[in-house]
């Protein structure tokens, strides 16, 4: 399939065009346009412009309330529960980890949940918002069914994305991840690019792992990420983000006609309270150069650390242009 390379000037503005055709504000959208073009410009193109024009159906659709606005329901020392309102999910999550980094200059630990939102689209993009900023960030989402519980036929857990980061000199060490060996937005790519997984990514009709997206989505029966280990921990943090929001499930979730109303996590690190801060930078430094030192068993890659490739990828795209494929790009213009 063709590809053609959009700047990231053109797809904000084009994105921002969109929004406030559909009743965002001229800030909102601007807000909610850099965060889908900056996922496009760092690689997360599932997360990005190919997750756009769900976004816009959602929209479209009732399940996201382009003016509605987070609004605090409780307050317990350093922890905040929120409810979301349906409010489009990457505002609202920026706007919680805000919180939390404030709560977090306060305390030096802050923790903000709230229900009642939306798909935060790449939760990476609220770990490095905070680890810029010298947090270390933790948060995660739960999601509708769409994962196995190890050894099971159907889905009941949700692959609910967690994310990690820590600042690192000039940008951040980030990690984030479904609790499928592939997130979904991940699997539609590939098959929107008419390839397969590198690695099996899910379980086809006839109970056999598949790297073939198509095979997935029939039965969205993603693998759970180390097998058992990756199911229970999605289990836990459904648990989790459903009681310190006081929000949905991922059962609760899935008896709806889609996922939205969605329940999320949001905690930060204030690393200047800590006794040991002086030291940090050097001892992340000191970790990542032994890691570093790791001898690839293929001579011609290279052993990154999480959050990387991001850095390397956003350095291209802004030189060259971002790629996109030609039918998908022409589908958004006429959004």
């Amino acid at each position: 399939m063709e590809t053609i390379k959009v700047s990231y000037t053109e797809m904000k503005s084009v994105f921002t065009r969109i929004l406030i055709k559909n009743n965002f504000s001229k800030v909102k959208a601007e807000q909610c346009a850099e965060i889908f073009a900056t996922n496009s410009l760092d690689g997360v193109y599932s997360h990005g412009v190919y997750r756009f024009p769900r976004f816009i159906n959602y929209i479209q659709k009732g399940f996201v309330k382009p003016d509605a606005e987070p609004e605090l329901v409780h307050t317990a020392g350093a922890l905040e529960q929120w409810e979301g309102k349906l409010g489009p999910g990457p505002l609202n999550a920026e706007k919680c980890t805000a919180r939390a980094m404030e709560l977090a200059s306060k305390n030096g630990i802050g923790c903000v949940a709230i229900k009642n939102t939306n798909h935060w689209m790449r939760g990476g993009t609220y770990g490095w918002q905070a680890a810029k900023q010298g947090y270390v960030f933790i948060g995660w989402t739960n999601t509708e069914k769409n994962m196995p519980a190890w050894g099971a036929k159907e889905s009941r857990l949700g692959n609910n994305p967690l994310v990690f980061a820590v600042p690192f000199r000039d940008e951040a060490i980030v990690i984030d991840f479904a609790m499928t060996q592939f997130s979904y937005g991940k699997i539609e790519a590939t098959k929107l690019e008419g390839k397969d997984l590198p690695f099996a990514g899910g379980f086809n009709s006839k109970n056999e792992l598949s790297s073939k997206p198509a095979e997935i989505l029939e039965t969205m029966r993603g693998l759970p990420i180390g097998y058992w280990k990756g199911a229970g921990l999605s289990l836990l943090l459904d648990i989790l983000a459903t009681i310190l929001s006081a929000g949905l499930s991922t059962v609760e979730l899935s008896k709806q006609e889609a996922e939205y109303g969605v329940s999320q996590v949001f905690i930060a690190i204030d690393l200047k309270k800590l006794h040991n801060f002086p030291a940090i930078e050097k001892t992340i430094a000191e970790i990542i150069t032994d890691f570093k030192q790791s001898v690839p068993i293929n001579e011609t890659s290279a052993i990154r650390y999480p959050g990387e490739r991001v850095v390397e990828t956003r350095k291209t795209n802004l030189k060259l242009g971002i790629p996109v494929l030609r039918e998908s790009w022409q589908n958004i213009l006429k959004l």
